[in-house]
């Protein structure tokens, strides 16, 4: 996958909310599970994980809508309500943010693919792995540095 040329800057859809991203993800991943099929009104949902100094809100409020427990916030405009980004409680290094939104995402492929179970039958993606659910938590450092080690800089 190519890396996008950083800063990258995005916005909801009507955009009174605007985001920018200044570090590289240190993955990317498309969400199968109900939630994000609902939530997102499609098969999956995408995500680019993004370090949290590297990600900002440049304009604009978002509000925490979607499910509203106490594990995941889901930040939305509060206008035309796009869904823009995920706040993990506990995990503070990244966030997951919706990398369509962003001016240029066609630099965008997903590494891993999350929540197979829950998948449509004709769902499908070109991610390199594959869980039923989420990946065991030992495995995240393996994967970020495979992820990071396929990546190629832009140019």
């Amino acid at each position: 996958m190519k890396m996008p040329r950083l800063p990258l800057s995005g916005q909801c859809r009507c955009g009174q909310v605007k985001i920018e991203m200044t570090a590289a993800p240190i993955m990317t991943a498309a969400c199968h599970c109900a939630g994000c099929q609902t939530m997102s009104s499609s098969a999956f949902s995408l995500t680019a994980m993004v370090p949290s100094s590297g990600f900002k809100v440049t304009q604009g409020e978002p509000v925490i809508g979607g499910l509203h427990g106490s594990q995941q916030h889901h930040y939305f405009c509060d206008h035309c309500m796009t869904w823009m980004y995920t706040r993990i409680e506990g995990v503070d290094g990244f966030l997951n943010v919706r990398p369509s939104l962003f001016d240029d995402h066609g630099w965008f492929v997903p590494f891993i693919e999350t929540m197979t179970k829950e998948k449509l039958d004709w769902a499908q993606t070109p991610a390199t792995h594959s869980y039923e659910g989420f990946p065991p938590f030992e495995d995240f450092e393996k994967l970020m540095g495979e992820f990071a080690s396929s990546s190629e800089p832009h140019s």
